[in-house]
């Protein structure tokens, strides 16, 4: 069989089928290409999720006739000198535009700050029409049309115009986190009008226009460097979690990706404070030195590959970890809310037709104030309430450094409600904690807090376990042995392919220590730490705490109550329960007058 060059335009629509693999992929390339160029005001168009319109329009440098046509050739980019590994741009492949022009119908329209009028170039279907003058502001506008109108097979592989709609919004977002400073617009006949205004430096303002006014009050903020790497961004409380995974975001030196060990550090900090098939809600941003990631793994660049994953996953991991200890003991502010919600009545329905001498607003008449002043006389009668009411000051308080416990952070115990939920006062609003999932987490952070203040008792096997794993993992299982006999497990060497397990943690029992092995040698071949021990040893402490807690029912005296309050405030991620559940709900006094009417 003959070898032959293929021609220009299959060898496009191939780089298109790498590249773009939807409208939403195109919106990605496009306004990559927009920002790179400065732009700090971006519009987009859509029509048929995509498919049948996508404009983006932007005010950055724009560009002359003679780059328009080398824009549209292979391999022709501005933001690639001559090393690859030192990449500081969004885009650099020179693969998209002319991977479009195969595929659909392109035209770039540009002008530059120095030029009176702009030009116009169009490609459709790999046939280029000649650079052409056209009135133009500065800045760039790319128009795609009829998407994958040559390869028709495509279009049979695409979702619903909703779906692609939405995946082109779920890029601008990302694109809009990322850059706080550009103000981004996104329109259509497909669509309801998005738009975000630029918020300067306020990195926690936009995430608020994107992610809604609910994650600002719910947020912990996250900054931590370890060697050349650094990372920020805005974690929200375990509480404040969602059913997905939507509202996660991550950033590679402002690149938006989607990568699995980043995702996987975000489960791992947030391990035991949040309930399983919840998700928490958390912007991250890893700045580092670009020789240390190759962002040229996969061709749309949704994935990035580090030099050293292992120190990538322990940032993440200790730097949430730490924040969540710092202020762990917060909860999430919709609680409140919908308390609110199911407090506030709902309008009354007037059972018979409305008439003047019914209305409540009528003029207060003075013939009615005998019998008003006659029945008031009558509510002296009434019985206090029944309700148990406690002292203001608790006697351990008095005695104590500050004469007014509702100063504390969670108030001071005023009543017991079934037997279950403490209410608190505090200086502005109230607090209702439940006492068992309270007392839970305190239980379980004392115990974990020995777990790792101390060598995890081992028991002994009578027969050591062989376990038979490929020569690497024995390997790598051999280097953290010390790290295993601190948690009790007790392996060394039994031959070529082979580990002995001799001793397993006391607290676990009887346990399978073959798929115990297993597991952890996957884990050192991925990540490069073992966690799963730990975890097995933490969740074991989680489930012994559920059951030697204070238990619902029963009855609390008031030093009680406030004893587990001031430990609660002194304890990290008191906010939450072992499952993830919420160990208190605040509301404010404003919040309550505003129930009421009186402000």
């Amino acid at each position: 069989m003959t070898i032959r060059q293929l021609s220009e335009t299959l060898i496009n629509q191939i780089a298109a089928g790498e590249v773009i693999e939807r409208p939403a992929s195109a919106a990605k390339e496009l306004i990559e290409n927009a920002l790179d160029a400065g732009a700090t005001r971006i519009e987009i168009a859509t029509a048929g999720g995509g498919k049948t319109l996508l404009r983006v329009t932007d005010n950055g440098c724009g560009m002359a006739p003679a780059d328009l046509e080398m824009a549209i050739r292979r391999h022709c980019t501005s933001k690639l000198e001559t090393d690859l590994i030192d990449i500081r741009t969004l885009g650099f492949r020179g693969e998209a535009l002319p991977s479009i022009g195969s595929v659909a119908k392109l035209s770039l329209l540009s002008r530059t700050a120095e030029a009176r009028e702009g030009a116009e170039i169009s490609v459709t279907g790999g046939k280029v029409v000649p650079v052409r003058p056209a009135a133009a502001n500065r800045g760039t506008v790319v128009e795609v049309r009829d998407l994958f109108f040559a390869t028709p097979a495509r279009l049979k592989f695409l979702k619903s115009e909703k779906a692609e709609a939405s995946a082109i919004s779920d890029v601008v977002r990302r694109m809009a986190i990322a850059f706080p400073h550009v103000r981004f617009v996104l329109s259509g006949s497909d669509r309801t009008t998005l738009e975000f205004p630029a918020t300067g430096t306020d990195r926690l303002a936009r995430i608020a226009q994107v992610l809604g006014r609910d994650f600002r009050d719910n947020a912990i903020e996250i900054d931590a460097a370890r060697e050349d790497v650094r990372l920020t961004g805005f974690a929200g409380v375990p509480t404040f979690n969602r059913g997905n995974s939507l509202n996660q975001f991550a950033f590679v030196n402002g690149r938006p990706v989607q990568d699995k060990l980043i995702w996987s550090a975000l489960r791992a900090a947030y391990a035991e404070t949040i309930p399983h098939g919840r998700y928490p809600v958390a912007v991250l941003a890893i700045d580092i030195d670009p020789a240390l990631v190759d962002v040229n793994v996969h061709p749309a660049k949704s994935d990035v590959r580090f030099r050293d994953p292992g120190l990538v996953r322990g940032l993440i991991i200790g730097a949430i970890r730490e924040a969540l200890a710092r202020e762990g003991d917060r909860a999430s502010t919709t609680g409140a809310s919908g308390l609110m919600r199911a407090f506030r009545p709902e309008a009354p329905r007037p059972a018979t037709p409305w008439t003047p001498s019914a209305s409540p607003y009528r003029p207060f008449e003075a013939a009615m104030a005998a019998p008003l002043r006659a029945q008031q006389a009558g509510f002296a009668e009434f019985a206090a309430p029944s309700a148990r009411s406690e002292p203001a000051f608790a006697p351990s308080d008095a005695i104590g450094e500050e004469m007014s416990p509702q100063r504390h952070p969670l108030g001071a115990a005023r009543a017991q409600l079934h037997e279950n939920y403490i209410v608190a006062q505090t200086e502005d609003g109230l607090v209702i904690v439940d006492q068992h999932a309270a007392h839970e987490r305190l239980v379980f952070e004392a115990m974990r807090e020995a777990l790792h203040a101390r060598a995890v008792p081992a028991q002994a096997l009578l027969i050591p376990e062989i376990v038979d794993l490929p020569e690497d993992d024995c390997d790598r299982l051999v280097c953290h042995a010390e790290e295993f006999a601190k948690l009790g497990l007790g392996i060394e060497r039994f031959g070529p392919g082979a580990i002995a397990v001799r001793e397993t943690p006391a607290m676990l029992g009887e346990m399978d220590a073959a798929g115990l092995i297993r597991q952890l040698a996957d884990e050192l071949a991925e990540w490069d730490t073992a966690s799963g021990l730990k975890a097995k040893l933490e969740y074991l402490a989680a489930t012994m705490a559920c059951h030697g807690s204070v238990r619902s029912g029963r009855r609390m005296r008031p030093e009680e109550m406030n004893a587990l309050l001031r430990q609660m405030e002194a304890t990290p991620g008191s906010g939450q329960c072992n499952h993830g559940r919420p160990t208190y709900i605040e509301i404010k006094l404003s919040d309550i007058e505003r129930l009421f009417g009186r402000s």
